[in-house]
């Protein structure tokens, strides 16, 4: 899971305990992970004996997959709830609504990206899942899917952000519409400061309160440009990560699935070609960048 969602469970108060200790044990119990990479000793043996842990894993591998196939078929099986609500964004072509967006194709994905009002540069995590879209956005709109982010920043933060980023794809604001509030990856001072205010990944948090000092140096309560955003900590949380499905029928926009956090893993391509390589994730905090921040040291 990212190390930068999972600090902001901490942080928000879904856990009881703040610091390492908690970001340990939501990774270990709560989403399940047997150990880390960091903690597997690695063997040296004969090609016969890789041959045999390998074909092992094909087979959890298969079954993976069409577990993978099935949990598909359920997402399309959910129910569709009519959008009746009339939100209104602000695009690269004039003000829109949500059934613009879909550019004559009959379905529109929504990837929530954390880039607030007060925001001077987007979340980099979102932006290091946002670095694949340009290569694939161009393929779904060819096969009747339009996507799009949306964010609460004003247009022409985004636009010059997508310039200096070197992206092409639709990027809208929802600035002063309900979208983000209603789809719950946006919130307002007074909801963050009420015990159960905040509803994110279909669970209720606590009011906000500051993190322990005593945790990972990156969760420091003093921070006041929380990861190059511009912003600190409540105001960095009071947007979160998420995306949503929608379908266009007979004139008629349909909410069809919603995801968060660790479930935008499978989204974040940086993270599939990683749980490939020989030591996996390897990492104990946030070690991404924006990529045009790496050879700033």
């Amino acid at each position: 899971m990212c190390p930068l969602c999972l600090a902001a469970i901490v942080i928000a108060g879904v856990t009881s305990g703040g610091g390492l200790w908690a970001l340990t044990r939501i990774s270990t119990e709560n989403i399940g992970m047997k150990k880390s990479a960091n903690e597997i000793k690695h063997k040296v043996g004969t090609r016969e004996e890789w041959l045999e842990a390998r074909l092992a894993l094909l087979t959890a591998e298969k079954e993976h997959s069409r577990r993978g196939d099935e949990l598909a078929l359920m997402r399309q099986e959910l129910p569709w709830v009519r959008v009746d609500k009339g939100y209104q964004f602000e695009t690269d072509e004039g003000n829109a609504s949500l059934g613009d967006l879909f550019r004559g194709r009959s379905q529109l994905l929504v990837y929530h990206f954390m880039f607030g009002p007060d925001y001077e540069a987007g979340c980099p995590s979102c932006s290091a899942i946002a670095d694949g879209f340009n290569g694939f956005q161009i393929h779904l709109a060819n096969h009747d899917v339009m996507l799009w982010a949306v964010s609460r920043a004003p247009l022409s933060k985004l636009e010059a952000y997508k310039r200096r980023l070197g992206w092409t794809f639709p990027w809208a604001s929802s600035i002063g519409s309900d979208f983000n509030s209603d789809y719950s990856v946006g919130f307002s001072p007074e909801e963050q400061q009420r015990d159960g205010g905040i509803e994110y990944n279909y669970r209720r948090e606590d009011a906000w309160r500051p993190p322990s000092r005593s945790g990972p140096r990156y969760l420091a309560v003093e921070s006041r440009n929380v990861f190059g955003t511009g912003v600190d900590w409540p105001t960095y949380l009071r947007e979160r990560p998420g995306m949503s499905a929608f379908a266009l029928k007979d004139g008629v926009v349909y909410h069809t699935y919603s995801t968060y956090a660790r479930g935008l893993d499978a989204l974040w391509g940086m993270w599939q070609w990683l749980d490939r390589a020989p030591k996996g994730r390897n990492e104990t905090g946030p070690w991404w960048r924006r990529h045009d921040e790496y050879d700033k040291g």
